[in-house]
């Protein structure tokens, strides 16, 4: 089941629903410059006992492109679309992008969560400047560039991503988002730092993190997990792109986390 919900600015995001309506909720939230198909894996994983959500973060996928983009607005889309489909409370799950939304909500709507996972992110992604000047960059000379060279990000040496059909599906996600949705989600991150805000997050919190990610580092979770109270923090053999480059390991570390809570 695929649709569209109305945020509060009166953008259309768009959405996809799989699994049992009465069943607990997970959330999945796409990483910069990729669509909600990249949760292929874990939709199908956890649709016979959870109904889980799926959504096109602004300016990525079927979602609009909505200007003056913050981590607060990321973060508000969210609950925009669990108060269209009436969810009290929802598991939610984010990768790199998606993850420091997964902190924001945390610490600003904690009445909503059962849980949060950080998976391959950090309280702040990289710097302001470089954030910034990619962001002007892609405007003006489109995503091709980046294109070419995103697998040494996003999957580590051993992964055979030519070969692997989710892995060549979301490098196309890619090459197909509109530059300046992605760009106004690098501007959003340029100025995307929780790191103070760390300890007001008292839901339970799992950080997942690649042992070969160059982009958020085992620094990154391990500085969220030193200030997380109830948190816990797993290693994966893996790039930037852990659900994807081990989708198995991904999705029973989060089951594992999610069955202690319910």
């Amino acid at each position: 089941m695929i649709n569209t919900i109305t945020n509060r600015q009166g953008k259309t995001l768009s959405i996809q629903v799989d699994g049992s309506k009465d069943a607990p909720v997970i959330i999945f939230s796409n990483s910069l410059g990729t669509d909600k198909g990249m949760w292929d894996p874990q939709a199908a994983y956890f649709k016979e006992n959870y109904q889980v959500i799926r959504y096109d973060t602004r300016g990525h996928g079927k979602s609009d492109v909505i200007d003056n983009t913050s981590l607060a607005n990321l973060g508000e889309d969210v609950i925009d679309i669990m108060d269209a489909l009436n969810i009290e409370k929802a598991h939610f799950c984010g990768v790199s992008m998606g993850g420091i939304t997964a902190l924001w909500l945390g610490i600003n709507a904690a009445d909503r969560f059962k849980s949060i996972t950080v998976a391959n992110s950090a309280a702040k992604i990289g710097q302001a400047d470089a954030w910034m000047n990619r962001a002007d960059a892609v405007e003006q000379n489109g995503l091709s560039d980046l294109v070419k060279t995103t697998h040494t990000r996003w999957f580590s040496d051993k992964f055979d991503y030519e070969n692997n059909t989710l892995a060549q599906q979301t490098i196309q996600s890619l090459a197909t988002t509109q530059p300046k949705g992605y760009a106004n989600a690098c501007r959003a991150l340029a100025y995307a730092d929780v790191r103070h805000e760390l300890p007001e997050i008292k839901i339970p919190t799992l950080v997942i993190c690649g042992l070969k990610d160059p982009v958020t580092t085992v620094e990154d979770g391990e500085l969220i997990q030193q200030h997380v109270q109830k948190s816990e923090l797993v290693g994966l053999e893996v790039s930037h792109l852990s659900n994807i480059e081990a989708p198995d390991e991904f999705s029973h570390v989060l089951e594992k986390f999610i069955q202690k809570i319910q």
